[in-house]
């Protein structure tokens, strides 16, 4: 997941989780019960490095999305070749063009785990906030909502028992506070609000949260935009993603040209999403570099306990902090400190 060039947060740079956990304690550090002497000045001890659950979060996720656009981008490549040599009326082995185009498809399908959740399908980088997925619904526009007379909007989110998020639709709004009343009516339900260009309303929700919404959404009005009464379920529209390869064809010469063409633009999409996590990844290493190390006994304390609490859950968090955290103990640096007893 890390490459050679990626560098980490660790929780102890020298004297590895186990002897961070003693002087925590008050008691010295020790190798296999031997105690260190607190005058000793072992080889390679330079105190605790800062410890930042977020920014080891970070770093893991920044890492695992490289990690999945590199290997997306080299199928795509290799996609791109066989179709070239296809085109070009050159030899290759028989159902090598369909088994690379499924390859690819599989790994898009699994762009949402194989990145830990931080890229949308849009290819937008988001951590340590979750990648989104944003929508539009009919209707909902600046001069649809400027138009007509007051009412009232009441959205349910989750299904049945769950709050209605209502938003009150006044004449004379600005646009601006037309995307406020909505934006913080829905906020408590994990949907943001803002306007396109177009004067649309587009509306953004965690993907993991997505399905959901996409099925259960509902809005009741006054009878003037949206019918009073019962609430009724409506159908919101995804933004499409950014590659889409269940629509490319290889059936035919022109349906492997159009599919050539979608397969250079969606490396260029790669490229450029690469371009934006690594910035992300030099900024968070950038981080890195500006946190002093500590030898603080109450600092070493909080920085323990903040290791443990990270690591109770048997979830991608707790797992990327954990990488993130072991990266930088090699095994060398382990047997210097065996070397110490």
């Amino acid at each position: 997941m890390a490459t050679g060039k990626s560098r980490s947060v660790s929780l102890a740079d020298d004297l590895g989780v186990a002897a961070a956990s003693e002087v925590a304690e008050g008691q010295p550090a020790s190798v296999s019960g031997t105690a260190v002497s607190a005058t000793a000045t072992p080889v390679l001890r330079s105190g605790l490095s800062h410890w930042d659950q977020g920014l080891n979060g970070e770093l893991a996720s920044a890492q695992q999305t490289l990690d999945f656009l590199d290997q997306s981008a080299s199928q795509l490549q290799s996609l791109k070749s066989e179709l070239s040599a296809k085109l070009a009326g050159q030899q290759t082995r028989d159902n090598q063009l369909d088994a690379k185009l499924r390859q690819f498809s599989t790994t898009w399908d699994q762009r949402q785990t194989r990145s830990g959740g931080s890229l949308s399908s849009q290819l937008a980088y988001s951590s340590p906030a979750p990648a989104v997925q944003r929508f539009n619904i009919r209707g909902l526009n600046i001069k649809n909502l400027q138009s007509g007379g007051k009412e009232t909007l009441s959205f349910s989110v989750g299904g049945a028992g769950q709050s209605l998020r209502s938003v009150n639709i006044d004449p004379g709004l600005s646009a601006d506070e037309i995307v406020q009343r909505f934006d913080q009516a829905l906020a408590p339900a994990n949907i943001r609000v803002s306007a396109d260009d177009s004067g649309a309303l587009v509306f953004s929700t965690g993907e993991a949260d997505w399905a959901s919404l996409r099925d259960t959404l509902s809005i009741k009005g006054d009878g003037i935009r949206f019918p009073a009464g019962q609430l009724n379920r409506v159908r919101p529209d995804a933004e499409p993603a950014a590659i889409q390869p269940a629509g490319w064809q290889i059936s035919d010469v022109e349906s492997m040209r159009q599919t050539l063409s979608q397969v250079v633009q969606a490396l260029n999409r790669l490229m450029h999403a690469r371009e934006a996590v690594s910035r992300a990844l030099a900024q968070a290493n950038s981080r890195v570099d500006r946190a002093a190390p500590s030898d603080d006994a109450a600092t070493l304390s909080n920085l323990a306990n903040s290791f443990a609490a990270s690591t109770s859950q048997p979830d991608y968090t707790s797992f990327s902090s954990i990488t993130a955290a072991l990266l930088g103990i090699s095994r060398d640096r382990v047997l210097s400190l065996l070397s110490l007893r």
